[in-house]
């Protein structure tokens, strides 16, 4: 995680992310302390990526690297405004005793575009990253990598539209099928035929950018239609208020890169 720096909102059509509303940065940084304290009382570690002024979108941390069993496949951003982020958080890998850390030929935004199950990485394109950056993957890491096409661009990264309730499991996510291509549709509906389907609204409010430890599923409190259906199948929701990050374009999960390291 990366706390907010000096703090802008950046390219989309999205209505929340209206320049004429200025973020209030205080309660930006409230916001995202209130979300690293709630990961601490779920018991999870929480590492604190340092904050660069020159980088202001840095504390949408998911979208620096994927890490996979121990091995970074770091971030190449699509806009010149994020490239620094890159090397910030190789350099933090490489500082923290990561040795199996790629630098990547094609543009690929992290776990914006990445998302881990049990055996694969659901991978999304059509508006960041790059188709190529596809095949980079698999072969880095040694997992199929499953591309599924973005056509909606209030859905311009995957983890806006997808989320992995159980990475132990392949069969455990929740989806906004109208973030996806006809092609991309049918194929999440025939893999994963028991997903929690979300509705327009609670996408809209960026509900499926959450995290989820298998128990617990950290989301926007704005997606209150998700909260039931994530209680039947055995999950906690636990609702945050992130609107002032929200108008910068993330939220829960956005703000969360996850590392995937057994052995740490």
């Amino acid at each position: 995680m990366c706390p907010p720096a000096h703090f802008r909102v950046t390219y989309s059509i999205n209505p929340w992310m209206d320049p004429a509303k200025p973020v209030d940065l205080p309660l930006a940084l409230a916001q995202w302390e209130d979300l690293r304290d709630r990961y601490r009382s779920l018991g999870h570690t929480v590492k604190v990526l340092p904050p660069r002024p020159d980088l202001p979108d840095m504390v949408y941390a998911a979208n620096g690297a994927t890490v996979v069993d121990g091995r970074v496949l770091g971030a190449r951003f699509a806009h010149p405004e994020r490239t620094g982020e890159a090397a910030a958080h190789l350099e933090w890998f490489r500082a923290h005793g990561y040795a199996r850390v790629r630098e990547p030929e094609h543009v690929n935004e992290g776990e914006g575009d990445f998302a881990v199950t049990a055996s694969w990485l659901l991978a999304g394109r059509g508006f960041r990253s790059s188709p190529l950056s596809h095949p980079e993957a698999q072969e880095f890491f040694g997992r199929p990598v499953l591309g599924l096409d973005l056509v909606d661009p209030r859905y311009y990264h995957l983890d806006t539209a997808l989320c992995v309730l159980d990475d132990t499991t392949d069969t455990e996510i929740m989806y906004y099928p109208g973030a996806f291509s006809p092609g991309s549709r049918a194929v999440l509906a025939r893999l994963f035929p028991d997903a929690i389907i979300a509705t327009e609204a609670d996408a809209s409010s960026l509900g499926l950018n959450a995290v989820s430890d298998g128990r617990h599923v950290v989301l926007p409190q704005a997606a209150a239609g998700l909260f039931g259906p994530l209680r039947e199948r055995g999950y906690e929701p636990i609702a945050m208020d992130l609107s002032e990050l929200l108008k910068g374009g993330g939220s829960v999960k956005c703000c969360t890169q996850e590392l995937r390291d057994p052995g740490r």
